[in-house]
């Protein structure tokens, strides 16, 4: 097994990591759907609160569990257990736990600096595609 070295984003708590990702994840969905069609901003904003809402994001992360790394996969579970005990409005407090785990990766990642990694997941995301 390979040693897992520290990083910059160790130091932080998983819901601050989330706090952060949850930023990344929707400036992501929000530049992918305006260079994906130019639209009022009221189809935009309908749009992207399909993709950025915890059920939504529940999915994804489940689809992006094979594709992620012993380290990945440590950060999400991380970020999906120690999410607040209150749950959204919209879906379930499983969805928003794991909704949070996702957002904790993608706060991970950011303040690890790994902008190639986000956009790779990110675009098995939206691209509904299979691990490579």
């Amino acid at each position: 097994m390979e040693e897992i070295k520290r990083t910059a984003a160790d130091g932080y708590s998983p819901l601050t990591l989330a706090f952060i990702g949850d930023g990344v994840y929707d400036l992501l969905v929000r530049d992918y759907l305006v260079r994906k069609a130019n639209r009022p901003v009221g189809e935009l904003n309908k749009i992207k609160v399909s993709l950025v809402n915890c059920e939504s994001q529940a999915a994804f992360a489940k689809d992006l569990m094979p594709c992620l790394s012993e380290r990945e996969q440590a950060v999400y579970k991380r970020g999906r257990n120690a999410a607040p005990k209150s749950a959204s409005k919209h879906g379930t407090l499983a969805d928003y736990h794991s909704a949070t785990g996702l957002e904790a990766l993608f706060g991970y990642l950011h303040i690890n600096g790994e902008q190639e990694r986000i956009n790779e997941l990110f675009s098995l995301i939206i691209e509904n595609q299979d691990c490579q």
